[in-house]
């Protein structure tokens, strides 16, 4: 099932009733931002997890490192989900979605039936089909941070810990663990991590971040499988095998889109929302579950995007658009932004550039330590990257966002402003 475009969005009434699915940070960010804008009807926030919204991003950084308490990550208190006046219904799922009439049943049994759903269901980890499944640890919620955190701290210094995957995440959690005095040895599958997202020319400036940080990094890594006895780990690769305590899997994460099976709504990799970030006239999807369709100059794709700006730009943009209606809010415009620290250096992007596109460095080098650079599409930029050079990053957004030349770009040098 496809929303039409040509049909608008009509504006939310006061006696409509929006049952918000996921209470993460798309979700409750869409709570707040409909209630800033003036939306006086009912609102009900249906979350999986018992605890209240929190936000991701200090779990593979500050919590695991020990920086912050876990209380810190918190986006919504008691108070908060009062004076929202929100019917939140916390450590209950969704289990289906009545299209029609807009009607979603919960694991308890409980159905509630709105005028709008907004379906912000967000992932969870990929798994990996190894023996010990059940035994390794992942890091994608509060309850996985618990589980890790009580897993490593009676290990002694120096202990080694594997940490299967070299994208993002899995270099975020093992920077937290080398600050505990831990060894971590990161397993990468691929040729060099973040090959499939950066292109090779950026993945290749990254390759040495983790040795300068003192981690062990093992790309091309094939692991046959990954067996648990006697409470040790065993990573079998190639013809080696490597005991642990503790493995931790940053392997990519899956949309939660099981639970809309029977809907009849196009869930392939996630809810597909058109520009307005609708799948139907009263189903939109915002956050990390969606498959938006984002327009970037002559370029139009369908894209899913895990990053925290996304999440929260859908949340304010799809709010506008049911509190104005389609045809005075327009459709979504967006420039997707994300950050990773990690291996004591800040990556951060703009846009979202297909790795085959062609990339210009502009500034600094590798060998230096920081650099930005831009990455273009048939002369038209489409992104720019940096390492640790976020002034540059953030003067060279206009260049993202306004779709600009790569030949006048160089010639303008906004960068050096």
């Amino acid at each position: 099932m496809a929303h039409d475009v040509r049909t608008l969005i009509a504006p939310l009434k006061d006696d409509d009733h929006v049952v918000v699915v996921g209470a993460g940070l798309a979700g409750w960010r869409f709570v707040q931002a409909l209630r800033r804008d003036g939306f006086s009807g009912s609102i009900s926030l249906i979350g999986d997890e018992a605890h209240h919204p929190y936000d991701r991003p200090p779990l593979s950084k500050q919590v695991l490192k020990g920086a912050w308490e876990k209380d810190k990550t918190l986006l919504a208190h008691a108070s908060d989900l009062d004076d929202a006046n929100v019917d939140a219904l916390f450590g209950v799922s969704a289990t289906a979605l009545d299209v029609a009439t807009t009607t979603v049943s919960l694991s308890d049994g409980r159905v509630i039936r709105g005028s709008h759903v907004v379906v912000a269901s967000g992932t969870r980890a990929r798994r990996l089909p190894f023996s010990a499944d059940k035994e390794m640890l992942a890091l994608r919620n509060l309850d996985d941070v618990e589980n890790l955190l009580q897993a490593v701290e009676n290990l002694a210094p120096h202990t080694t810990v594997v940490v299967i995957g070299g994208g993002f995440i899995g270099a975020e959690v093992a920077t937290a663990l080398k600050t505990r005095e831990l060894s971590p040895i990161v397993l990468e599958v691929a040729e060099r991590p973040l090959l499939n997202v950066l292109g090779p020319q950026v993945s290749e400036w990254l390759i040495g971040l983790a040795s300068d940080a003192g981690i062990e990094l093992r790309c091309s890594q094939n692991i046959s499988d990954v067996t648990f006895e006697d409470g040790l780990f065993r990573v079998h690769v190639g013809d080696d095998v490597l005991a642990t305590p503790v493995v931790v899997v940053g392997a990519g994460a899956m949309p939660n889109t099981e639970w809309l099976g029977s809907s009849g709504l196009d869930i392939t990799n996630g809810v597909a929302v058109d520009e307005f970030l609708m799948a139907t006239s009263h189903v939109g999807a915002i956050g990390d579950v969606a498959r938006f369709k984002w327009l970037h100059g002559p370029f139009e794709e369908m894209v899913r995007i895990e990053h925290w700006q996304v999440a929260n730009d859908h949340a304010q943009e799809l709010a506008k658009i049911l509190i104005q209606g389609s045809d005075v809010a327009g459709p979504v415009k967006l420039v997707p932004y994300f950050w990773s620290d990690q291996y004591g250096k800040k990556i951060q992007m703009l846009g979202h550039p297909s790795p085959s596109d062609e990339v210009t460095r502009v500034t600094g080098s590798p060998e230096e330590g920081k650099w930005l650079a831009l990455f273009h599409r048939s002369g038209v930029i489409t992104g720019a990257v940096s390492l640790n050079q976020p002034r540059g990053l953030i003067l060279a957004r206009p260049l993202v966002s306004e779709h600009a030349n790569i030949g006048e770009a160089l010639e303008l040098k906004p960068w050096l402003a």
